[in-house]
């Protein structure tokens, strides 16, 4: 085998290695721009309405066609939604049964709030293991573990 070919094979490899370990924070996501927008089975508007989704909601980009792409939430359900109703603004949404929102981030500061299973949160920072949101009451700002939500 000719060397050029050779080292054409090897970075291919060494590519597709790379692709496979990037994490999901490396990956892109948007969130949803409007309330009660359609994740729809297929790449337009004529296609079946598989659920409605709220403001914010996170999503993981895993194709894109045209004015649409093709997306997975966190539960792993994938569908289509128009490139036009989605933002780069982040958010979480929140994995957890029942999750408390704390005053800093860590265990030991106070308790100032709990969220469900399911409730979308608008993202602030990140600082290790835990992110800052905005408090769902919209006064102020609260903080959840990392490994209770998922998004951005």
């Amino acid at each position: 085998m000719p060397l050029l070919a050779h080292a054409r094979t090897l970075m291919t490899a060494a590519a597709l290695t790379l692709a496979a370990l990037t994490p999901v924070w490396a990956q892109e996501l948007v969130s949803v721009r409007n309330p009660n927008v359609n994740m729809r089975a297929g790449p337009g508007t004529n296609t079946e309405v598989l659920w409605k989704l709220a403001q914010g909601y996170p999503l993981q980009v895993l194709e894109r066609r045209g004015n649409w792409l093709r997306v997975q939430d966190f539960e792993g359900d994938q569908g289509w939604i128009a490139r036009s109703v989605t933002t780069n603004i982040p958010h979480h949404i929140v994995k957890g049964t029942r999750v408390n929102l704390r005053a800093g981030p860590g265990t030991q500061h106070a308790i100032v709030g709990t969220v469900n299973y399911g409730d979308v949160l608008r993202t602030t920072r990140r600082q290790g293991d835990w992110v800052q949101v905005q408090h769902p009451s919209g006064r102020g700002h609260a903080w959840i573990a990392s490994n209770l939500v998922w998004g951005w």
